[in-house]
């Protein structure tokens, strides 16, 4: 199995540092950024396969990172995994909304985020074939 890039984004270092845990159990190259305006700004320079963006950061939320990921020809068609402690279904609603891909609430089973940022990868390297 090839390498996945995973960008995570998250204004929290103890969940950087816990969402980078799990990841090292899988194939990934991982990217972070502290915030949503270092995310986005990470995920034009890096184009990675998947990003995993929290909701709740100050300056720029999740959601508004979310929305200029969207937008942006180089970046809109990264999948997008909101990982949020916010699993409110207003919430949920206003991600798929702003183009998440998947909504998922911390704490996360590590073994459903795999599954699903290979799931997500793997059906974006079939759409670029």
């Amino acid at each position: 199995m090839s390498r996945i890039k995973v960008l995570v984004v998250d204004d929290s270092r103890t969940a950087l540092m816990m969402t980078c845990m799990v990841l090292a159990r899988g194939p990934f190259d991982v990217i972070t950024a502290s915030g949503g305006e270092e995310g986005i700004t990470k995920a034009l320079s890096e184009r990675p396969d998947v990003i995993l963006l929290d909701v709740v950061m100050p300056q720029v939320n999740g959601f508004d990172a979310c929305r200029r990921l969207r937008a942006d020809t180089a970046t809109r068609s990264i999948p997008i995994i909101m990982l949020t402690t916010r699993g409110e279904a207003e919430h949920v609603e206003t991600g798929f909304t702003v183009g998440c891909s998947e909504y998922l609430t911390k704490p996360v089973d590590g073994t459903e985020l795999i599954a699903k940022i290979k799931d997500l990868a793997a059906a974006r390297a079939g759409e670029a074939v």
